[in-house]
């Protein structure tokens, strides 16, 4: 068995006004939640608030759950997610065009799964190496993946931002399902684009190797971002797996 060692940061950044992303921290039940919200006025605050508040209502009392189980709620929240953003820019047209991203990440077990839509991101520290376990729902990223350019080109990018997949955009949601085995000592992130667009992936894994406590790691993620320009909301969620 193991057990999970989290802590969340979340900061409007240098140049916002307001902070569209919101994120779900249940370490009891080994679940994990972070949305990026997008849109005029507040619809982008309103959108990634529908997708949390989802997500902690479908997994209510559900800690017992088989990992079939598990995946059908996953599939479960997002679907439930999207037809509440639809539904609520449908009613309210000063909110047309309201979105937003979709990380869930949930323990059961010596394994994890993943839901995802969208360009915020799950990484996996394991054995001093980082690698990002989802693909961003890019325009870039899907140009990387053609040969059209490189993957230091789609860093400065102008057009880097483009998503195409987002909660919200589809009444028929494009979702992807993730899963993996756990292994002692393995790290995960999730965050919001305001951490990747700044902060490279290099010092990202510098930092989680670093040997401090999890709420120091979130912190000192969010001041990189932040030193680096703090053009975007910054939210992080950081995992550790411990032995128990």
């Amino acid at each position: 068995m193991v057990k999970i060692i989290s802590a969340s940061a979340t900061d409007i950044g240098l140049r916002r006004t307001n902070n569209e992303d919101a994120s779900l921290s249940l370490t009891e039940l080994g679940l994990f939640a972070l949305s990026d919200g997008m849109g005029g006025a507040s619809a982008g605050e309103i959108a990634s608030r529908y997708f949390i508040d989802t997500v902690g209502e479908v997994f209510a009392n559900q800690d017992h759950a088989t990992e079939e189980r598990l995946c059908t709620l996953v599939q479960e929240a997002f679907r439930l997610s999207n037809q509440r953003i639809i539904n609520h820019a449908t009613e309210h047209p000063d909110d047309q065009g309201m979105g937003c991203t979709g990380e869930l990440l949930i323990f059961h077990d010596d394994r994890y799964l993943i839901g995802h839509v969208g360009d915020s991101r799950i990484y996996l520290f394991r054995k001093g190496k980082l690698r990002q376990i989802t693909k961003d729902h890019s325009l870039v990223q899907l140009q990387v993946d053609q040969g059209i350019i490189t993957s230091e080109e789609a860093k400065i990018h102008p057009m880097k931002n483009i998503i195409l997949r987002a909660l919200g955009s589809d009444p028929i949601l494009s979702l992807d399902i993730i899963k993996g085995t756990v292994q002692l000592n393995d790290k995960f992130l999730l965050c919001s684009d305001g951490l990747s667009d700044m902060v490279d992936d290099k010092e990202i894994q510098d930092r989680l190797a670093a040997r401090q406590s999890a709420e120091y790691t979130v912190q000192s993620l969010v001041d990189a971002a932040n030193s680096a320009g703090g053009k975007d909301n910054i939210t992080v969620i950081f995992c550790a797996v411990e032995s128990t």
